[in-house]
């Protein structure tokens, strides 16, 4: 059979974006300047910006909304993203999760305020393999998706088992995670691993899961970067490890293979807000290895698509056609080796 399109599964989310005009200490107050709803999740995100980057390939959506008007809100909104909802199902048990975020306007720091709703009940019987054609089966966020992130019969999160499934079915794995403080990197996230084609994990979820220490803005250190990047590789990822941060991109293969992609120089004054910035460059890169593109041209791709996704405090509302993010990027020019 041949596979074709890109099947996402995980987090459903309606943001709820509010612009402020400072973040107040406890007891404080701060303005609201403007506000907008938008979409959220990792497979909500990824499956919009595929469609408004110009995929010609399927998209295909797997998850859990709730008997509302967010959830009929999604519903509709895929419908006008082309983007197949045949194992997006309602529940009534849950509300559709939210996420009310909060962006600072002088900085674009987001801060975030998390109903998990339906997404806590998405389990593995929630996924039909046999019902898809597609080349790529996308599952995020890790830490955020309470019945996938439980142990199942043996031992491992029951994401495992899901992402076993996929791969027996003849799908690319690919995988996101949340940036939860804490401890469950080790026991939640690395068991996964060993499932996973393609893994993207910021510079924070890189530290958490292979205890290195990469550093931040102009300390940030190449090589423990590339060092992370191949310990993922050695926890068991299959193909493609994808360590980003806001200079650049990092990927390192089985073969050992390294790719660096510094970020757009994207000028302040354009930066709206950062939520959604990760997705949009996971979208990029994974709309480059379905069409079989080389890393190299499918990380400049990511990091396009995340500098256009900046000027919307939305997560997908300023994503354009792939050749639009592209021309965006080489008009702005990118950050120097990766770094600040």
């Amino acid at each position: 059979m041949s596979r074709n399109g890109i099947l996402a599964g995980g987090n459903w989310i309606v943001d709820h974006v509010k612009l402020i005009n400072t973040w107040p200490p406890q007891d404080a107050l701060a303005s609201i300047l403007t506000q907008s709803d938008g979409n959220g999740g990792s497979a909500y995100n990824l499956l919009k910006n595929l469609a408004r980057l110009g995929a010609q390939f399927p998209l295909e959506a797997v998850g859990l909304v709730g008997d509302d008007s967010d959830g009929r809100a999604i519903f509709a909104d895929c419908a006008a993203h082309r983007i197949t909802t045949t194992q997006l199902r309602t529940t009534r048990d849950a509300a559709t999760s939210y996420t009310d975020v909060m962006t600072v306007r002088d900085t674009a720091r987001r801060t975030f305020f998390h109903q998990r709703g339906a997404n806590a009940l998405l389990a593995p019987a929630h996924f039909d393999f046999a019902a898809t054609h597609a080349k790529i089966f996308h599952l995020g966020y890790l830490l955020l998706l309470d019945a996938l992130d439980t142990p199942g019969p043996d031992g491992r999160p029951a994401a495992a088992a899901v992402l076993a499934r996929a791969r027996a079915a003849g799908l690319i794995t690919s995988v996101d995670c949340v940036s939860e403080a804490g401890p469950r990197f080790r026991t939640h996230v690395a068991p996964v691993l060993p499932e996973v084609d393609v893994l993207f994990a910021n510079d924070y979820e890189a530290e958490q899961l292979t205890g290195l220490t990469l550093g931040r803005g102009p300390t940030l250190d190449r090589a423990a970067v590339e060092q992370a990047a191949r310990a993922l590789i050695a926890l068991g990822v299959r193909a493609w490890a994808v360590v980003h941060f806001p200079e650049g991109v990092c990927a390192c293969s089985v073969a050992g293979e390294i790719c660096w992609q510094p970020s757009v120089r994207v000028p302040v004054a354009e930066i709206a807000g950062t939520a959604g910035a990760g997705d949009a460059l996971a979208s990029g890169i994974l709309f480059g290895l379905h069409e079989a593109w080389p890393m190299p041209r499918a990380l400049e791709l990511g990091v396009c698509a995340a500098a256009a996704s900046l000027r919307s405090p939305t997560c997908s509302d300023s994503v354009e056609t792939a050749a639009a993010c592209l021309d965006l990027g080489r008009s702005h020019g990118f950050h120097a080796n990766g770094t600040h």
